[in-house]
């Protein structure tokens, strides 16, 4: 099984090179002026440009309107968007007919009791980003480091498509594979030198380190 990727937070052209160049999956750029992530629609219009189909680039957005939304599919033509606020599922539903488009949409995790929402999105969303529950006084939802206890995830849907977010790194995503079976990852703050400012080595080490992971588990799973 190959785990998909997805590097988000993505606005130099250096930082998306070295994501396109290890073959990410998908490519997140940021539609949100609080996050030191966020990027201006005409950045946006001229990185989305350089992705050239190489890889599904996704908007992610915050409790954003209809009009905020048309002018980013209008800017950089996403191949998906990522809802990151406290979008409902009608919501969900309302923005993939208006825009015939894809949709991510996060949950934050910190205890069993918050994937008590999964039921109310699964049928509805295209894929589920389970990332770290942000912090009481933070400003933004995601973003911030942190990752939750990945064993709350043991019992999912096997059938579920959810993407593992929060606090990975070429370091720990061998082992939260391991732990989830995720069949997607996605990091952000994971691959940077400082809030906003990616790293392209990283980026490059932290695919190679999922690669790494999916080899180890064919192994494990051919010698039994």
């Amino acid at each position: 099984m190959t785990t998909l990727t997805k590097i988000c937070g993505l606005s130099t052209a250096d930082a998306l090179d070295a994501a396109l160049a290890e073959h990410a999956d998908f490519v997140g750029f940021v539609f949100f002026p609080p996050s030191p992530r966020n990027v201006p629609l005409d950045l946006a219009r001229d990185l989305g440009t350089l992705v050239q189909g190489r890889a599904h680039k996704v908007a992610l957005t915050v409790d954003a309107d209809d009009a905020f939304h048309a002018a980013i599919v209008e800017a950089i033509k996403p191949d998906a968007l990522q809802l990151h606020g406290q979008e409902t599922a009608e919501r969900v539903v309302a923005l993939k007919e208006r825009f015939g488009l894809p949709v991510i949409k996060a949950m934050p995790v910190g205890t069993r009791d918050d994937l008590g929402a999964v039921a109310a999105y699964a049928g509805v969303a295209d894929w589920l980003l389970f990332d770290a529950r942000a912090p009481k006084d933070a400003t933004r939802p995601g973003g911030h480091g942190n990752t939750f206890d990945w064993t709350l995830l043991k019992n999912l849907d096997p059938r579920l498509r959810f993407m593992l977010s929060g606090g990975l790194g070429p370091g720990n995503v061998g082992q939260a594979l391991a732990m989830t079976g995720a069949p997607a990852v996605d990091v952000s703050s994971g691959v940077e030198v400082r809030p906003g400012v990616k790293d392209p080595s990283k980026i490059a080490d932290f695919i190679r380190a999922v690669r790494e992971a999916d080899a180890a588990r064919v192994g494990a799973a051919s010698s039994v």
